[in-house]
């Protein structure tokens, strides 16, 4: 059982996120007719201190992988914590065909005992092998989601998702949004509605995507492989959240994980090593060495929890030197 947070603007979020994740989870299932979507719980210390759900696709003809996730962390009853509660939607979709377009969304409410209160925006669209049109779509839904604060949110967005070491972005279009508050005239479901804005752009690029997709091509095939490592390299070094889910705690590994593809490229990854930053060398050659020496190799759960182990004695080193 999950004991949740007793606020009325986290039980709101809850409420709300929840609906936008069934909403997301029903349009994809009627898209790809066939795919099931397992509910998946996990609990924060039993559940005395929430957890969460998530609806995910195991690999199929339509899904590399899919994950759908609704979380409400809360420690009402720690009074040494800072951190009061924090209710999130997380949700990244990897197709199977190099040619339709990958998805990341995140959208979270955060309350903290100091009295501070604010959302976390993100939205990013994410293909193996770029659309012009696709990418137009997006950042117009985007601009139009989010009003005065298109320029900001892409901006962040832009620093955000950038991969110094490889010099390349993860993603086409790119927006965040952090400590957001808006103001007395924003809407109280701004952060609602711009998520299901999201959502219903992305169905409806792949209802058109599906509708008129040919068999894949090797090169294409290859394309999705090595980009898919670029995202693989790009959450497990850069990506704050994640690593901060991994080192807080060790109960929800594999959905901490879930946007990880199913499969990258080992070689393409071990050319990094020595690309990234020097404190950074020793984590990604121990990601390398996790996967057996073969070019395609896939991102098991058992690989996926010995990446998360891998991440924490990284950072526990690094913190002793």
């Amino acid at each position: 059982m999950r004991v949740l947070a007793t606020s009325d603007q986290a039980q709101f979020a809850l409420s709300e996120l929840s609906q936008v994740q069934s909403y997301f989870v029903n349009q994809l299932s009627t898209l790809s007719t066939g795919t099931d979507f397992t509910p998946v719980e996990w609990l924060r210390d039993q559940g005395s201190h929430g957890g969460g759900q998530r609806f995910e696709a195991t690999t199929n003809s339509v899904f590399n992988r899919a994950s759908v996730n609704v979380s409400q962390v809360q420690y009402e009853d720690k009074p040494e914590k800072a951190f009061l509660s924090a209710t999130a939607l997380s949700t990244i979709i990897h197709p199977q065909h190099p040619l339709a377009p990958s998805i990341h969304i995140h959208v979270s409410w955060t309350e903290l005992k100091n009295g501070q209160r604010y959302w976390r925006l993100m939205a990013d669209l994410n293909p193996a092998i770029e659309d012009p049109a696709e990418t137009s779509l997006f950042n117009k839904m985007l601009q139009q989601a989010s009003g005065d604060y298109y320029e900001s949110g892409i901006e962040q967005g832009e620093q955000y998702f950038y991969i110094p070491s490889l010099n390349k972005h993860r993603g086409v279009s790119h927006f965040y949004l952090e400590g957001f508050t808006g103001d007395v005239n924003t809407p109280k479901l701004f952060a609602i509605n711009f998520a299901r804005q999201v959502v219903d752009c992305y169905i409806a690029i792949l209802t058109d995507k599906f509708s008129r997709l040919p068999p894949p091509s090797d090169e294409e095939l290859n394309q999705q492989l090595d980009y898919h490592t670029l995202y693989f390299y790009q959450v497990l070094t850069l990506d704050k959240g994640t690593t901060a889910g991994l080192l807080i705690h060790s109960q929800n590994d594999v959905g901490t994980l879930g946007s990880l593809p199913a499969y990258i490229n080992r070689d393409l990854l071990a050319s990094w090593v020595e690309k990234s930053d020097q404190a950074q060398q020793p984590l990604v050659q121990a990601l390398v060495d996790l996967f057996p020496a073969q070019r395609s190799v896939h991102v098991t759960p058992t690989i996926k929890a010995q990446i998360a182990e891998t991440i924490r004695v990284h950072y526990k080193q690094l913190r002793v030197s």
